[in-house]
C-alpha cells in the first residue's frame, strides 16, 4: 500500500531525521520519503503487517501533528 501522510509541523532537516528514525523501526514499512518542503511523508508499507493508523499513531507519539 502507498500513502501520503501530511504533517503540520514538519519543517526542518532535524524533523526529517527524527521521523526517519521512527519509520525505520516500524515493522512492515517497505520504503518512505520524507519531505520537509512539502510537509509530507510518502510511505510504502505492507498492510498485512502494519496499518496506516498505527503508523500515524507512532508519528504523533513523537510530537508531530498529522493533518
Amino acid at each position: 500500500m502507498n500513502s501520503i501522510i501530511k504533517i503540520q509541523n514538519l519543517n526542518k532537516s532535524s524533523d526529517v531525521s527524527k521521523i526517519n528514525s521512527i519509520m525505520s523501526q516500524i515493522e512492515g514499512i517497505i520504503a518512505c520519503e520524507i519531505s520537509a518542503d512539502r510537509g509530507e511523508i510518502q510511505v510504502v508499507y505492507n498492510e498485512a503487517i502494519v496499518k496506516l493508523e498505527d503508523i500515524i499513531g507512532d508519528i504523533e507519539d513523537i510530537g508531530y501533528i498529522v493533518i
